[in-house]
């Protein structure tokens, strides 16, 4: 603790964020010499969307045909905007991984042979062993440490600052490399009875000049009990949908694109799982994904015999693909030792236009935490010098305090209002599903207003204010980038769509690349010649 009542600590690199990313970010940065230390806004371990579900992945055999199918068909799903060989190096990071995960003691389930079948894991017991590797590994952990800002000078990135729920204290941690590995921007509020995910590491990075990418590929929802918050959609391929009357509107099978928006759009839709016709086929969905299960318990009804209200709860950019633009294989951002994984990546790479959801996530945040994790590494042990010679300031500007330059404001801000107008803008399906050019620029409108005017004063003075403060300011921006991309791209793609352009334009298989916070600029990356597609 320095004299100032701050806690000061240095090290090499300093990742942000304890979800699967940022712990395999960790292990692997400390694993190539580096010293670590990670911090999250909750634990690490118990923290984020794995914890407390299971999760799917990409395992597949080292088998080239097989792996060349799959990637082919992910690449077609991408809208063509994904690159194969990034889906390749997921493929054998993953493979690898898990391998790695099981010599740590994972108990995955084998076939009659006593094969392992490494295609998904429980969050619950996957997270715990990764804390025990992350601790193992020699990396400092700091729980309930949520992060504020980067610290910057003109070498690029030197750490961060933030507060500790745990005392109310503030802490410094300077490091020559930041991997910035916290979750996406899911705009939920703890109204709503879940963790707040709100893309506050995009902000941060922008904030540095960090640019951004596929932002437009946003428009993602998926179906829980209307109750409920977790989205777990995966086992109402088990369901069959009905209307208030009992009409079915659907009797099961795969999840059909548009069919729950449209069809809430008209009236309620209910969900019962009665295709789990045996008891066998409930305890494999209940053991599966128990979380899905536990509101509808706690509401005392059987979801195989009685049927729920469904409603749709928006993923922003969890589920969709925008993120921190990568320049590098070693997921390297725009700004130097700046690093980004998991969530607060792009996933364009590997999903293009598709969500990432599910199993693509899954393994994108151990991919991507594992190479980003070494390469902050590589670049810190580069570095001469001691990091704490380095004239470093806080590059904090928005949902922290007055804007600099702006005369003072005795107001205080009301983080809970910004976050409401936030949603208003977010949520509705006929402003964020079914897209259309004059619906998105009044919206933008709005959300300027809410910019300018909802994020001027002062911020109130404790820990949860500061966080909260922060917290609205980033679903605020990351809104703004959202809406000022979707309006750029004059087509219908993957995950994004315009009512006035119903149709993909060949001539736009192309990246947008968002920067700027007050001023939001975007420019066109274009990709190299369309890849021939040819499946073996």
């Amino acid at each position: 603790m320095s004299s100032t009542g701050i806690m000061k600590l240095e090290a090499d690199v300093l990742v942000i964020g304890g979800g699967p990313a940022g712990a395999w970010a960790a292990w692997s940065a400390a694993r190539h010499n580096a010293r670590v230390v990670l911090v999250d806004k909750g634990y690490l371990g118990s923290s984020g969307a794995t914890a407390p579900g299971g999760t799917n992945l990409l395992y597949l055999p080292p088998d080239p045909e097989l792996r060349e199918q799959a990637v082919q068909q992910r690449y077609r799903e991408s809208g063509y905007l994904a690159e194969p060989a990034w889906i390749h190096r997921v493929l054998d990071q993953v493979y690898e991984s898990l391998e790695l995960v099981e010599s740590w003691g994972y108990p995955f389930r084998r076939d009659e042979d006593g094969v392992p079948l490494r295609d998904h894991l429980q969050g619950p017991e996957y997270m715990k062993l990764m804390r025990r590797q992350v601790a193992r590994a020699g990396v400092k952990i700091l729980d309930q440490s949520p992060a504020l800002e980067l610290l910057v000078d003109e070498h690029g990135v030197g750490g961060a600052r933030g507060v500790s729920r745990l005392d109310g204290g503030e802490w410094e941690v300077r490091a020559h490399a930041v991997v910035i590995a916290t979750g996406g921007c899911a705009f939920l509020s703890k109204g709503l009875g879940c963790n707040v995910l709100t893309g506050d590491g995009l902000l941060m990075a922008a904030e540095l000049g960090a640019e951004l990418s596929g932002m437009e590929f946003t428009r993602q929802y998926a179906p829980s009990a209307a109750f409920a918050t977790n989205t777990r959609g995966r086992l109402l391929n088990w369901a069959t949908y009905t209307s208030e009357d009992g009409t079915v509107l659907q009797g099961g099978g795969p999840r059909a694109g548009d069919f729950l928006p449209r069809m809430l759009s008209q009236g309620p839709v209910y969900a019962v799982l009665n295709h789990a016709d045996t008891e066998e086929k409930r305890q494999i969905l209940r053991k599966s994904h128990a979380i899905f299960f536990l509101p509808l318990d706690r509401a005392g009804i059987d979801p195989f015999t009685e049927r729920f209200p469904l409603t749709l709860r928006y993923e922003g950019t969890v589920r969709g693909t925008g993120g921190i633009r990568l320049t590098g294989d070693d997921c390297a951002s725009t700004v130097p030792g700046l690093y980004a994984a998991g969530d607060a990546a792009t996933r364009e790479r590997v999903t293009g236009a598709k969500s990432g959801g599910g199993a693509f996530n899954a393994s994108w945040a151990i991919s991507s935490g594992s190479w980003a994790g070494a390469g902050a590494a590589r670049h810190a042990l580069a570095q001469s010098g001691s990091v704490s010679a380095r004239s470093l300031k806080p590059a904090g500007r928005y949902g922290l305090g007055e804007r600099s330059g702006s005369a003072a404001v005795a107001e205080e801000i009301d983080a809970g209002a910004v976050v409401q107008a936030v949603q208003q803008e977010v949520f509705p399906l006929d402003i964020n599903y079914f897209r259309s050019v004059p619906v998105l620029q009044q919206s933008l409108e709005r959300l300027r207003a809410v910019w300018t005017e909802g994020l001027s004063g002062t911020v109130r003075p404790t820990v949860q204010g500061r966080v909260r403060t922060r917290e609205a300011a980033a679903m605020a921006a990351t809104a703004r980038w959202m809406y000022t991309a979707a309006l750029e791209r004059k087509e219908t793609r993957g995950l994004h769509m315009l009512t006035e352009y119903p149709d993909t334009d060949p001539a736009q298989q192309h990246r947008l690349i968002v920067s700027g916070i007050d001023e939001i600029r975007v420019r066109q990356e274009v990709l190299q010649a369309r890849q021939e597609v040819v499946v073996p």
